[in-house]
Parts: structure tokens; sequence; C-alpha cells
């Protein structure tokens, strides 16, 4: 009786630690998530909708540097790629057609490469694909950390104004009509 009594002791003292580490777990996961975490040692807010789009400044493929402040005045959809990347190569053909429909109005595509290697990689890629949007060339992957990317590919859409108003994790359809109408809505409305 006395062994069977420490035994169910010795179980609700493990089911309570694993109570107590469960908690625990959650509350770090909301404070790493929080704009003013302690645990953000930026202390810059985490990126996402409403908050102004970092300015950056690459080369395209031509050798011109490009400033996204550039295109202020103008719905940016930035896009972070690599060459290697399998999902990155699958969307590509679908943002080359959403910039086909819409590159005459106030609408570009910053395709920010992190190709290691640049041009190298880049242009004949580009040129397999007829691919015909802006390409930057990041080979230090820096827009990574400036955009707190946690891998590729992650969009941005960036209003008018520069701000971000969405965030997108993953490959996308980019020339779906919902999708165009989306970004046609946002073209007019800004």
């Amino acid at each position: 009786m006395k062994e069977e009594n420490q035994s169910v002791r010795r179980v609700n003292f493990q089911s309570i630690i694993l109570i107590v580490l469960a908690i625990a777990g959650v509350g770090i996961m909301v404070l790493l998530q929080s704009k003013n975490s302690s645990f953000n040692p930026s202390g810059k807010p985490l990126l996402g909708k409403g908050v102004p789009a970092p300015n950056f400044t690459f080369p395209g493929l031509d050798g011109k540097k490009v400033s996204l402040a550039d295109y202020k005045g103008k719905v940016v959809l930035l896009n972070i790629w690599a060459t290697w990347c399998a999902p990155c190569v699958a969307e590509m053909p679908s943002m080359e057609k959403l910039y086909q429909e819409l590159k005459n109005e106030d609408f570009e595509i910053l395709a920010v490469s992190v190709d290691e290697s640049g041009a190298e990689a880049v242009n004949p890629f580009m040129e397999k694909h007829k691919l015909g949007f802006p390409v930057l060339l990041d080979t230090k992957g820096d827009i990574k950390t400036l955009y707190q990317a946690t891998g590729i590919p992650e969009s941005f859409i960036i209003d008018k104004d520069g701000i971000i108003i969405e965030k997108i994790i993953g490959p996308r359809e980019w020339a779906a009509s919902g999708v165009i109408r989306f970004f046609r809505n946002i073209i007019q409305s800004n």
C-alpha cells in the first residue's frame, strides 16, 4: 500500500512538472512574438501589417543601384528568393504574369535574389524562364535580416506610402484573378 501511494505521488508530481513546463513554454513563445518583448534585442517592431517597410539598396542585374525608396508612390511586391529554391522557382511564372498584367499601372515587383553567386546564377535563370520583372542582387543575404525572413520565398506587399500591408510566407499563385483584383484594388485605393 505504501509503495502504491509513493507511485501515485510520483506520477502526480511528474504531471505537475509537465504542466508547469508547458505553461512556461507557451509564455516564452508569447514573449518572443511580442513587439515590446525584452527578447527582441533589436528593439525594432516585428515586421508585419501596418509597419513601414525598411528601405534597402541593392544592384540590379544591369549593375545600377536600386532602392525601395525609388518606388514610393507605387504598390510594390517585394519577393525574397533564390534560384536554387524549388518553391521560389515554381512561383516565378505566375509572378511574371502578374508583372505583365500590372506593369503599366502604379505597381512594381522587386525580386531580391539571395544567391551568393549573384548575377552569375541569376542572369541565366532569368533568360531560361523568360522573366522580365526587376531582380536585385543581395549576395550576402542582408535582406533576410532586414525583413526578418524565416525562409524563402517570402513576399511583402507594400503600399504606395511604404507601409507593409501583407507578409506572405511561402510560394503563391500570383496570377490568379483574385490576386490581380486584390492588387488593382490597392493600386486604386492608395
